[in-house]
């Protein structure tokens, strides 16, 4: 088979597993439907700690949807707050929520945005001599500038994980000189790994206004997230939630999908949650996340509908990033960097999200074929060594032609 061949029929396949080939309706179709929906909604705020913010429990998580009508539409609901970041579609996303927001000149919506620094060692959780300050504040004027907003409300340093990544100084002078300028309402750090120890470093820090953590009902170590978020909101940090659905599927193919409303609701029953940033891409799943504040209490079918993990899929699609695996794996790949991307391809069928964050697992290009079996175990039940062939064809597919 001829390379150019392989690459067709990989992207293919690929996009077949994801759903992505699904015609969806109209966007006529789409905002007929979510009208005949809408209703006096019941919003439930709470203070994004000492910024002062009041929030709806419910924000959106842009950076999946290329839909301007979708993310209107959650504006009229009464969504405040929409993440977005460079990451997103090579910084589209960001363009298309800048245009959105000089629509509406009332002031009434507010955005947070990141860009990543390079030299990040993903398996140690820590940034590197690369990670060049000089040039992580030019990707940051750069954000500003395609999303026409000077300042930005709020402004977060992604990938924080140890301390040490918390503190790192050169891009903690960079984050302190972004503030002082006026560049940014307020600061933050996003984390996906190591979250208890990165939510209190951030509290430490006295500089950091925000924390965006990984939190849902599969995250591991929960008690110790639990009481470094405690600690954090004493300390006056705002907390927001993100990788809220968890892989948002249970399974591979798709047929079981995580009850979304079930997955906030457990989420908000901890008030030191803020808001969340769930993504949708349709306007039925905005409809449903918004419902959430019809009644924050769990249902007894809620309850039972999250446990279906332990019963019919105990591992699902969503990896806890405890690098527990590392260590194990004789070649020292990085496993959650691959997890992490194949949830994205086959959990939100995002292939593009899903190419970036391999591309910096440095992942070769034949992964495996030294080992005649696997010596990783996965504290969450992943066949580690499947998953790692199968998301593996990705790599083969061009950035460009993915992206467009």
């Amino acid at each position: 088979m001829k390379k150019q061949d392989r690459r067709k029929f990989i992207k293919n396949s690929l996009l077949g597993i994801t759903g992505a080939t699904v015609i969806p309706r109209s966007f006529k179709d789409q905002e007929q439907g979510a009208a005949a929906h809408q209703m006096e909604r019941k919003l439930v705020f709470r203070t994004l700690g000492r910024t002062g913010i009041s929030l709806p429990v419910i924000s959106m998580g842009a950076g999946d949807t290329d839909n301007p009508n979708l993310v209107r539409a959650a504006m009229d609901e009464g969504i405040v707050l929409y993440a977005t970041s460079e990451y997103y579609g090579n910084g589209k996303n960001e363009e298309m929520i800048g245009k959105i927001v000089k629509e509406r000149k009332d002031g009434s919506v507010l955005v947070m945005t990141s860009v990543n620094p390079a030299g990040i060692d993903h398996q140690a959780g820590l940034f590197t001599s690369e990670s060049d300050p000089v040039r992580f504040m030019k990707q940051f004027e750069n954000s500003l500038k395609r999303l026409d907003m000077d300042p930005v409300d709020i402004f977060l340093l992604p990938f924080v994980a140890r301390r040490e990544s918390v503190y790192f100084e050169p891009l903690l002078k960079a984050m302190e000189k972004i503030k002082k300028d006026g560049k940014a309402r307020f600061i933050g750090i996003a984390t996906h790994s190591y979250e208890h120890e990165a939510i209190r470093a951030a509290a430490d820090t006295g500089i950091y206004d925000v924390v965006m953590t990984a939190y849902n009902f599969r995250s591991q170590n929960l008690s110790a997230i639990n009481e470094s978020i405690d600690y954090a909101t004493e300390k006056g940090v705002g907390i927001i939630a993100m990788k809220t659905m968890a892989g948002t599927f249970w399974d591979q193919e798709k047929k079981e999908a995580i009850n979304p409303v079930a997955a906030l609701k457990w989420i908000l029953q901890n008030e030191n949650i803020h808001t969340t940033v769930p993504g949708f891409t349709t306007f039925d799943q905005l409809q449903a996340d918004l419902s959430v504040m019809e009644n924050l209490q769990m249902s007894e079918q809620e309850k039972s509908d999250l446990k279906l993990a332990s019963i019919k899929y105990p591992a699902g699609l969503f990896c806890s990033q405890c690098h527990e695996c590392i260590p194990q794996c004789v070649a020292g790949m990085d496993i959650p960097s691959a997890m992490r991307a194949y949830m994205y391809a086959y959990g939100h069928r995002n292939l593009l999200h899903a190419w970036q964050t391999l591309s910096v697992a440095g992942l070769p290009e034949n992964p495996c074929t030294g080992c005649q079996s696997c010596s990783v175990v996965c504290k969450s039940g992943f066949d580690v060594r499947r998953k790692i062939l199968d998301i593996a064809r990705i790599q083969c597919i061009p950035r460009d032609f993915l992206s467009v």
